[in-house]
């Protein structure tokens, strides 16, 4: 589903260094990657973080591996403080599974921003508050 550039920039988020503020977890099953998430702190906010990406194999889809890190991530941002979370997504068509789990997981799409990407491919952003 990604595109060559953004694999490369997830390779480089996972070889940044510590102090670069963000933060990984990684699912395995049978001793194979099955997805990640990674996060970090919104700078100039009180509590709000970004989820920047969460992927799953696709072959692995539906076996609960993007919840189990949804929770994850849900949990160590709560653990510092954290309140509120924004995720952003495209809206192309290959993306309509994305968009359908941050719903069914019980975040809110808040804005979205014509074009973004591409003609006809906006930003979609939503929100998950922390209770």
């Amino acid at each position: 589903m990604f595109q060559e550039y953004e694999i490369e920039i997830a390779l480089e988020l996972i070889d940044a260094r510590p102090e670069s503020g963000y933060r990984f977890f990684v699912a395995e099953t049978e001793g194979v990657v099955a997805g990640y998430a990674c996060f970090g702190r919104t700078p100039c906010t009180d509590g709000t973080w970004d989820l920047y990406w969460i992927a799953v194999d696709p072959a692995r889809h539906g076996r609960g591996i993007g919840r189990v890190l949804m929770r994850a991530t849900e949990d160590a941002i709560r653990s510092e403080g954290g309140r509120l979370i924004v995720i952003e997504t495209a809206s192309k068509p290959s993306y309509d599974k994305t968009r359908a789990f941050y719903l069914e997981y019980g975040c809110k799409e808040v804005a979205r921003v014509p074009n973004f990407y591409a003609v006809g491919d906006d930003k979609v952003v939503f929100t998950h508050t922390l209770r």
